[in-house]
């Protein structure tokens, strides 16, 4: 993650630029961070994961949004690979507030940041039940829970896990389907 700049700006502007920017950008702090591109493979495992959700969740309150969605924490803003929400949203919402399930893929460059700073500031979050985070370069899966004191659990190729806050069993075959390792 690079910084966009390094001057303090506030919340309105930082929406505001967003509306008009081509990238999209993290914002923490009062600071914008630019987000990197993603590669294939972070593509196609986030695809796989909200399909799944997608599909599971059909036809219930709860909706899973991927990559442009942002997640809003008091005055910061992020951009999970994947999240659920079941507020009522409206139709032109730019972020949510109330997330069930965030996912994260992660690569080498920003598995330190996904799995410290991301974990203690989703872990504010009231509605939060789950947060997620997949290796993208080595299939391994791990999944941390408000139910169980945010104690991690890893799954690897063969296991199969549940995504308690939308009753989801998935494997970790069908994160990587489509992935060459």
């Amino acid at each position: 993650m690079s910084i966009a700049n390094k001057y303090r700006i506030t919340e309105q502007q930082y929406l505001q630029g967003e509306l008009q920017s081509q990238i999209k950008h993290e914002f923490v702090q009062g600071e914008v961070f630019a987000m990197v591109g993603a590669s294939s493979a972070h593509n196609w495992i986030s695809g796989n994961i909200f399909a799944e959700i997608r599909t599971h969740l059909k036809g219930k309150p709860c909706r899973p949004y991927m990559n442009d969605m942002k997640v809003r924490i008091a005055e910061n803003f992020y951009y999970p690979d994947v999240l659920v929400d079941c507020s009522d949203i409206a139709n032109d919402a730019y972020f949510v507030e109330t997330p069930i399930l965030i996912v994260e893929v992660m690569s080498a460059s920003t598995k330190t940041y996904d799995k410290t700073f991301k974990l203690q500031q989703y872990k504010n979050i009231p509605t939060l039940q789950e947060y997620v985070m997949v290796e993208q370069n080595t299939q391994l899966v791990e999944v941390v829970s408000r139910l169980d004191g945010w104690q991690p659990h890893y799954y690897e190729l063969g296991d199969s896990f549940m995504l308690q806050s939308v009753g989801l069993k998935m494997s970790v075959a069908e994160v990587y389907d489509g992935i060459k390792m």
